[in-house]
């Protein structure tokens, strides 16, 4: 158990790292001209009206974030104050760190311009450390979750810079930047904190309740209505309502698909609600990065049924292969719903910048592909472009995703050694996915838990 020493000294230690982000934000950050009471011209002024035309969207993606992500944790049916909870905490310090760790990237005159942008921009990079701890929910500590979003958030940052602007790939939804990378780092940490051997059965509150699972349905349903603000927000005049409708069109497919191939896969033909809760979601990563291309409807609804396929099959077969050969416990699955569904996103990517032209696209292949030359018969190099042609953008949206791997998985195993072999204490098995450790949690929970373990006991 936690001693009370133990535990104050780690809130002391949270405390020390928001007056840092003070002292940084401090030193460093600025209100952008646009935000500042001074007189603009008038392309000043346009460009602040559309960052303020945004707010909609980034009051949808709050919701994904702070509530979504929030509520689909709280499937463990003694876990829900810390997967609300935790995920409001982590949350608000990511986003403080993501403006500075973005902002440092992009510095002019040695300060960090501040703007709606900005925060919208922190709050999808909020979005990474929440998927690697869905993969290990319930088997860390407060002060591990900071150690390790304090890690992946600055190796995301630096991921994203070269992806985006090094590999001048194409990701207007962030499957490649986002999931991939939340996804493959919390496994990675989840396989160097993996227990032993001998510890490999599932533990005693890992799964749910019907109350439960309702909870976790809420969740699902906050991220389902808002994912086309998710994938819409960074793109801009056609390519943002072309993201809205290709996001739309694969989450309904996704939809429809889990709901069948559950009762195909699942025991005596029911749907399982773990299916339902997260495959449903995966058609809006699988079209994350090319939610802004000219897919058809056709090719949207299409990446939604192979999405909603390949997340419930991961689900039905992979994850307990994981568990059973790895010792890889993946709490909430995260490669069925973001790790595998990214994967595909990406090859999407490479299939359809193969086929981008300048004819096809017209202007707005530069924004898109901003690294391209666009052939229409003839070759047109694009201003600010790097001179690749079509194969040579398709072959870089592939190294995009094979550099993030390598850096997650790189940096996941490293973050997990350091939360392993330090001084960070690791929680025992018998501490696992249970509230009562970090929370004040009823005196009629905890007789209701009681009598759950005398039922076991019996059992045995």
């Amino acid at each position: 158990m936690h001693s009370p020493a133990a535990k104050v000294s780690g809130y002391v230690v949270l405390m020390i790292v928001q007056i840092i982000f003070l002292v940084l934000f401090w030193l460093f950050v600025r209100y952008e001209k646009t935000a500042l009471p001074l007189a603009i011209d008038a392309e000043d002024a346009g460009s602040a009206n559309e960052h303020v035309s945004k707010y909609p969207q980034f009051q949808d993606i709050q919701v994904m974030i702070f509530i979504g992500f929030g509520f689909l944790m709280t499937f463990l049916r003694k876990y829900g104050y810390s997967a609300t909870g935790f995920t409001l905490f982590m949350a608000a310090l990511v986003v403080q760190w993501a403006v500075l760790m973005k902002g440092f990237l992009h510095m002019e005159g040695g300060k960090i311009s501040l703007s709606l942008e900005n925060i919208i921009d922190a709050d999808i990079a909020a979005a990474v450390p929440l998927i690697s701890m869905g993969a290990l929910l319930g088997r860390t500590t407060p002060i591990q979750l900071l150690c390790m979003s304090v890690f992946e958030v600055a190796l995301f940052a630096a991921n994203e810079y070269l992806a985006l602007h090094v590999f001048s790939i194409c990701d207007c939804g962030g499957s490649i930047t986002v999931h991939a990378f939340g996804a493959y780092f919390g496994l990675a940490v989840a396989l160097m904190l993996r227990p032993a051997s001998d510890q490999n059965e599932t533990g005693k509150l890992e799964g749910a309740s019907y109350t439960s699972d309702i909870f976790a349905m809420i969740g699902t349903t906050f991220l389902w209505v808002y994912w086309p603000s998710f994938n819409s927000v960074l793109a801009d005049g056609a390519g943002g309502e072309r993201a809205i409708l290709n996001t739309f069109l694969s989450l309904a497919a996704a939809t429809v698909t889990t709901f069948v191939v559950s009762a195909l896969v699942s025991h005596e033909n029911k749907l399982d609600m773990v299916h339902v809760q997260n495959s449903t979601l995966a058609g809006g990563v699988a079209v994350g990065t090319v939610c802004n291309l000219l897919l058809g409807a056709h090719g949207a609804v299409l990446i939604g049924i192979i999405a909603g396929t390949v997340s419930v099959l991961g689900y039905r077969y992979l994850t307990p292969w994981m568990t059973a050969n790895l010792r890889l416990h993946d709490t909430c699955g995260v490669h069925n719903l973001h790790g595998m569904p990214a994967l595909i996103s990406a090859i999407a990517s490479a299939i359809y910048a193969s086929m981008a032209t300048v004819g096809e696209y017209q202007s707005e292949l530069q924004d898109i592909f901003p690294a391209m030359v666009g052939t229409n018969g003839t070759e047109t190099k694009i201003m600010g472009g790097l001179g690749r042609n079509a194969t040579s953008q398709a072959g870089y949206q592939l190294f995009g995703i094979a550099v993030t791997l390598l850096i997650a998985i790189g940096g996941g195993i490293l973050t997990g050694a350091v939360l392993k072999y330090t001084n960070f204490r690791n929680l025992k098995k018998d501490e696992h996915h249970q509230d009562e450790h970090y929370w004040e949690v009823p005196a009629a929970e905890n007789k209701e838990e009681y009598e759950l373990e005398k039922v076991d006991e019996l059992m045995l």
